[in-house]
C-alpha cells in the first residue's frame, strides 16, 4: 500500500469551516458534554445515550446539504447515512439536498478510533468518519479525520486541525475500492505523541507534530455524507445520479488509552 503527499486543496479549511459555524447552530449538543468510555457499537439500533442525528439545518460554507434525522438509519446492524433531493424541515437551510450526519453526544479524549464501513463512489461526495471540537464546546477547534472522496474511492484522505489550523492533507491509495465492500479505518490518538492511521488494521500513515502541533482537547466522533459545492477542485463536480446515495457502516468503536 503506497503513501502520496497531496498538496493541500486551497479550500479545504472553508469546508472545515462550515463545521465549526454549524455546531453552534440549533439541534447541536450541548458544550456540557462529558467524558466519554471505551465503548463498541454494533448498530443494532439508534442509541440516543450516545449519538444524536443532525436535524434541520446546514453546516453551510461548501456543504450544500441541509441534515434531516430520518437520513440516518439502522437495519439489519447496518447504520446507513443517505443523500437525496427530499425537502428539509426549513427547505434544507436553503441547500438543495438532504443527507446525514451522525454524532456522538459526549466528547472522547487520547485513544483509538474505529469503524467499519462502505463509501459513497460519485463525484462531488465526501463519506467521512472523523473527530471534532469547536467553540460549540467552549473549546479551540481540534479535529482528526478519515475522509473518502467520492472522486476516486481508491484512496483515503487524512488530515488534522489543531486550534484551527489544518493543511496537514495527505491522500492514502488503499489497494481496493472503498465503495465496493465494507473495510476497517481506524485512527490512533497518542497524549503528546503521534496519530497513527490504520486500514484493515495496517499503519498507513502518522503524523509526530513535525507539521504543527497535534490536538489536544477531547473531540466528539462524527460521521457524515455530503455533496460539496464550490470545491470541484477538491472533490470534483457533483451530479446527483437520480437516485438516493447511501453510505453505510457496520459499526463504530472506541478504545480510551
Amino acid at each position: 500500500m503506497t503513501i502520496t503527499r497531496a498538496s493541500a486543496p486551497k479550500m479545504l479549511a472553508a469546508a472545515i469551516l462550515g463545521v465549526v459555524g454549524a455546531l453552534t447552530a440549533g439541534g447541536a449538543a450541548p458544550a456540557e458534554a462529558a467524558i466519554g468510555p471505551s465503548f463498541v457499537d454494533n448498530f443494532n439500533g439508534f442509541d440516543t445515550g450516545r449519538w444524536y442525528k443532525a436535524d434541520g439545518y446546514s453546516n453551510g460554507g461548501v456543504f450544500n446539504a441541509g441534515w434531516r434525522a430520518d437520513h440516518v438509519w439502522f437495519s439489519g446492524g447496518v447504520m446507513g447515512l443517505n443523500l437525496d433531493t427530499q425537502s428539509c424541515p426549513g427547505g434544507c437551510s436553503g441547500k438543495p439536498y438532504a443527507a446525514g450526519e451522525y454524532r456522538t453526544t459526549d466528547l472522547y479524549t487520547y485513544g483509538r478510533f474505529e469503524t467499519r464501513m462502505k463509501a459513497v463512489k460519485n463525484p462531488g461526495t465526501v463519506t467521512s468518519f472523523f473527530t471534532y471540537t469547536g467553540p460549540s464546546d467552549g473549546q479551540p477547534w481540534d479535529e482528526i479525520d478519515i475522509e473518502i472522496l467520492g472522486k476516486n474511492t481508491t484512496q483515503m484522505q487524512v488530515n488534522y486541525f489543531t486550534n484551527g489550523v489544518g493543511g496537514h492533507e495527505t491522500v492514502i491509495n488503499l489497494g481496493f475500492d472503498a465503495a465496493s465492500g465494507y473495510h476497517d479505518y481506524a485512527f490512533e490518538w497518542w497524549n503528546g505523541g503521534t496519530i497513527n492511521w490504520f486500514v484493515d488494521g495496517r499503519l498507513v500513515h502518522q503524523e509526530n507534530g513535525s507539521r504543527g502541533p497535534l490536538p489536544t482537547h477531547p473531540q466528539r466522533i462524527m460521521m457524515n455524507l455530503w455533496p460539496g459545492v464550490g470545491v470541484d477542485s477538491w472533490l470534483g463536480p457533483f451530479t446527483y445520479p437520480g437516485t438516493k446515495l447511501t453510505a453505510t457502516y457496520d459499526w463504530a468503536r472506541y478504545t480510551k488509552y
